[in-house]
Parts: structure tokens; C-alpha cells; sequence
């Protein structure tokens, strides 16, 4: 993730705290958030155009990565190939 300063951080330190933030931040630089005043969480249930693939991606790439954490076998199998 790109940061403005030198020294920024994320606050949150959770596992999947980076792509939640890219994530937030591809929905926010929509025109679906900044002209029609959606919420992100509308504007990826809606499907509206102006949001991009790499949204979607990040959103599912999230999901992977919160589905992880619950996922019991992953511990002894590792990640999926």
C-alpha cells in the first residue's frame, strides 16, 4: 500500500488490515462514493459501473483472506496451489 508520508501506518495491525484499507480506498475514489454519496458497501452490492474490476478483485481477495483465518485445515494443508 502507498502511504502519503514517510513515517503513516495503518493502525489496525490485524491480518487482512492492508487489503481491507486498499480496498476502502478503491471505493472511495469512485464516482459512485464521491458524486452519488453511496457508501462503499452500497456501491460494490449495487454493481455500479463506475467501480472498477480491481475493486472487485480486492473484495474477493479480502474475502480469501478473512476465510483464511477461519479455516481450521489451513494450518496443516497451507494455502491453496
Amino acid at each position: 500500500m502507498e502511504y502519503s508520508e514517510e513515517n503513516e501506518r495503518l493502525k489496525d495491525y490485524t491480518k487482512c488490515a492492508d487489503v481491507r484499507a486498499q480496498l476502502k480506498m478503491c471505493l472511495l475514489n469512485t464516482d459512485c462514493c464521491k458524486i452519488h454519496k453511496m457508501t462503499p458497501r452500497e456501491c460494490l452490492l449495487s454493481h455500479h459501473p463506475s467501480v472498477p474490476d480491481e475493486c472487485h478483485v480486492l473484495r474477493y481477495t479480502f474475502f480469501e483472506c478473512k476465510r483464511s483465518l477461519m479455516d481450521a485445515r489451513r494450518r496443516f494443508r497451507g494455502p491453496k496451489t
